[in-house]
């Protein structure tokens, strides 16, 4: 009875594996295997009708030196078509790029949109009675600029007993109310390529300038002319009055004039960096192109171009980063800044104190709104218009101008020359700049580069790669065949003693 429990438990569980490997042996086994005569007569074969150069010379020569001769010119020759194809694969990996500039010349062209602020903020009378507005919006523009908001500035106390005394105060509404405005005071003249314009043409868009006013916006229906003469496009007379309108100097804002800045209008308007000054008593000439510029997308590039925009029609990295910004503040504060796209509730000033600007220091600190690479945040555009400007100033106006304009306007000449900016944009040349980013190497290149490589040195084509890709298989093939049906023959006959010593064994110690 113990013996056969035992017998029962000794015997092998037949596996899967060895199951299938029975079934492609069986299988194999119905396939003749090549004599050794076989198998030298196919080398021979392929060796006298590939179409691989010099390999039947290396065959059918009878003479000893021919043979080396020409296995040295065959090898050499693989070895020279290796480098090449290796070094043409290298090249390729790198993803080069060419750059080339193509200047398109029309009868018309899109005149940009342009972006106005008064570099003076605030109306005097309201920052009189909110002296402190000065600081609350330095905290409240901190969501376009990244800065530090030091708590020992002098003013820092008298904001936060503000914020607890004035709960429903809306910065928003008194920047829009309290900020530059304009109207026929404010903007005297207005021409737009030979026809007039006025204060109903121009946008009113938020900046760290407070209240700005775009000409030629996106939504507006000056954006559909164009200009079809150079030398003229859109001139302007502004008023900035400086004794109603006033910033702080300790901020660093000491000067009087309009800021402008000059933009796609589809784009948003990004004052810093960008902008043009013209100060008070000056003519200021601003000449303008227009370059379009096209990324490759990664790796020859840095563009990216699946990413779309939720509330901007045209991608671009300065409205990536708001709405970037816009969708981390709206997470962690449940509130968006006015300053920033979107739908949502706004962030009243305890907010902005409170949670906004803690949320950017810390999508600062972080690294959350990158910009530049394609695999930052905000990435390069695909696709960008810029608008090159060459601007040049004079004495406005002049002395005859002055007493003119002193009687039509009913102000004095100190007057006109302390708060007049006349500004005058046009194009230089009906043309544009394209400067396209392409690939320097194509697939398409790149197979053929290769080719010419295997026909040059080789006389090879894609038929002598699939005859060799035949020949290898085949001996594979073969190869598969002895090993599957003699290995396991020789193996069978080693372990056959160990297995009936190990069963002795077993019934010995039963």
């Amino acid at each position: 009875m113990l013996n056969l429990r035992m017998e029962q438990i000794e015997q092998p569980k037949a596996s899967p594996e060895k199951g299938l490997l029975e079934k492609l042996k069986l299988c194999l086994s119905k396939k003749p295997l090549p004599s050794p005569t076989d198998w030298k007569k196919f080398d021979h074969d392929f060796a006298t009708s590939t179409s691989f150069h010099g390999v039947h010379n290396i065959v059918r020569n009878q003479s000893r030196i021919r043979k080396l001769i020409w296995l040295a010119v065959v090898l050499g020759s693989v070895s020279l078509v290796v480098w090449q194809i290796y070094s043409r694969l290298v090249n390729y990996f790198t993803w080069p790029t060419t750059t080339s500039i193509e200047v398109q010349y029309v009868e018309e062209i899109d005149f940009p949109a342009v972006t106005f602020c008064n570099l003076n903020r605030f109306q005097t009378e309201a920052v009189a009675k909110f002296g402190i507005i000065f600081f609350l919006w330095n905290i409240v523009y901190k969501v376009l600029h990244f800065q530090e908001i030091k708590s020992n500035y002098t003013g820092f106390k008298e904001a936060v007993d503000f914020l607890a005394s004035h709960q429903n105060f809306s910065i928003t509404e008194f920047v829009k109310n309290n900020g530059f405005y304009l109207n026929n005071s404010t903007l005297m003249e207005c021409d737009f390529f030979g026809k007039p314009c006025g204060p109903q043409d121009f946008a009113h868009v938020f900046t760290e300038y407070g209240n700005c006013f775009t000409f030629n916006h996106g939504e507006n229906i000056q954006a559909k002319e164009k200009v079809s003469v150079s030398g003229r496009g859109l001139s302007l007379l502004f008023n900035v009055n400086q004794e109603e309108f006033t910033d702080n100097p300790a901020l660093g804002f000491v000067d009087a004039g309009i800021i402008f800045v000059i933009h796609s209008p589809n784009k948003v308007p990004q004052i810093d960096g960008l902008g043009l000054s013209s100060p008070v008593g000056m003519h200021a000439r601003v000449t303008i192109s227009q370059v379009k510029t096209v990324h490759q997308e990664y790796p020859w590039g840095e563009c990216n171009p699946n990413i779309k925009l939720q509330n901007f029609s045209t991608y671009s990295t300065s409205g990536c980063l708001k709405e970037c910004k816009a969708q981390h503040i709206q997470e962690q504060c449940g509130c968006l800044p006015f300053l920033l796209p979107g739908n949502g509730i706004e962030c009243d000033l305890q907010k902005f104190y409170d949670c906004v600007s803690p949320t950017l220091d810390f999508i600062e600190v972080k690294g959350l709104c990158t910009m530049g690479t394609h695999n930052s945040s905000c990435p390069v555009p695909c696709e960008e218009t810029e608008y090159p400007a060459t601007i040049s100033y004079s004495t406005f106006p002049s002395q005859k101008a002055l007493k003119y304009l002193s009687k039509k306007l009913n102000q004095s000449q100190e007057y006109i020359r302390e708060n007049l900016v006349n500004i005058e944009i046009n194009y230089s040349d009906l043309n544009y700049k394209i400067t396209q980013q392409q690939k320097a190497v194509s697939v398409s290149e790149l197979l053929a580069d290769v080719g010419g490589q295997l026909g040059l040195f080789c006389g090879a084509s894609m038929i002598t790669i699939i005859e060799i890709i035949e020949y290898i298989f085949t001996n594979f093939y073969w190869i598969c065949i002895l090993f599957l049906l003699k290995i396991p023959e020789m193996t069978q006959g080693v372990s056959l003693p160990q297995h009936h010593l190990g069963k002795g064994n077993r019934i010995e110690e039963c």
